[in-house]
């Protein structure tokens, strides 16, 4: 089983800046992708960021210019830095990560989720 444990949600007014964290544990064979999706009420989960860890990101236009993601492949960990933060960027932000394991293949895991408020 994997285990993903994020950090570094919050409440920050506009123009600001947070930094989430998203560690994965468990039996981990190897990290194909890590990412972030943003969900907000009455919406679809919506990608914000991702990466494969060897140079392969995409971004949210959204996110893209103010929002950088990284993974430290040795820690199985994704970063989401996001700056210039805005109102609309408010919402549970979810790690999610692609994980290959000998028993079961490559498996999409979801993490439970942070708080992200901008206030204006």
């Amino acid at each position: 089983q994997v285990h993903l444990e994020e950090s570094g949600g919050g409440l920050v007014q506009a123009g600001g800046s947070l930094r989430l964290s998203c560690a994965a544990s468990g039996n981990i064979v190897k990290v194909n992708l890590m990412g972030w999706y943003r969900q907000t009420p009455g919406n679809a989960r919506e990608l914000v960021a991702r990466s494969n860890g060897r140079g392969i990101i995409n971004y949210a236009d959204s996110a893209r210019g103010r929002f950088t993601v990284s993974m430290d492949n040795m820690k199985n960990t994704v970063y989401l830095e996001m700056n210039n933060l805005k109102p609309e960027d408010s919402g549970v932000y979810i790690c999610t990560a692609n994980i290959y394991q000998y028993s079961t293949g490559s498996v999409d895991y979801w993490g439970q989720g942070t708080q992200v408020t901008v206030s204006s």
